[in-house]
């Protein structure tokens, strides 16, 4: 992308070193280093910081970096995988009342295949959302579109307590549980 050249440039421009420039936005001299080598891409808050200390314009900063990372986010692999994941937990769920009719251990095996197909959709689309930073990208494209980014800033800072995420877990096993339980409803009914 552009904007490691653009890092490079005007930090040499200014004749700071890696490690003078990461002092100045309170960051790690390798934090820099894997700025300028696109290892990892700077965060909307050091964005405006290097173009207040440059002294250029956001737009001139990142130059066509914006429209690059438009097209950088996954979103219709993420789509894909969201639906495999979603679609197969279903499938799990259906399957659990016809598969408690099949002999001995097989009666896991049909449920089981289709929740390892829907961790790996899960798996997938965890991996392209860390591999993208795709949240960092939103609130830079926000930014450059003149909308609100603190949102997504609080959004990205927002961190659920322990009880939450249980609850989440909880409920979702309970709704998984009832959709289970309705599917087999017939099977179990009717083979009686």
């Amino acid at each position: 992308m552009d904007l490691s050249h653009q890092i490079k440039k005007y930090r040499k421009q200014l004749a700071f070193s890696q490690e003078e420039l990461a002092e100045k936005l309170y960051v790690s001299r390798q934090t820099i280093s894997n700025w300028e080598n696109e290892r990892s891409y700077p965060d909307i808050h050091n964005l405006l910081l290097m173009s207040v200390l440059f002294d250029v314009s956001l737009d001139e900063l990142v130059k066509g970096d914006v429209e690059k990372m438009k097209e950088n986010i996954p979103l219709s692999e993420i789509n894909k995988y969201t639906k495999v994941m979603l679609g197969f937990m279903l499938l799990t769920l259906i399957s659990v009342g016809p598969s408690l009719f099949l002999p001995g251990i097989w009666r896991l095996m049909l449920p089981l295949l289709f929740w390892t197909i829907s961790m790996y959709g899960a798996i997938k689309v965890d991996r392209l959302k860390k591999q993208e930073n795709i949240k960092t990208y939103k609130e830079i494209v926000a930014f450059m579109e003149n909308k609100d980014v603190e949102p997504l800033r609080k959004q990205r800072y927002k961190t659920r307590s322990l009880i939450e995420k249980a609850g989440i877990v909880i409920l979702f096993a309970l709704v998984c549980g009832v959709i289970a339980l309705l599917a087999s409803l017939p099977f179990i009914l009717f083979n009686r």
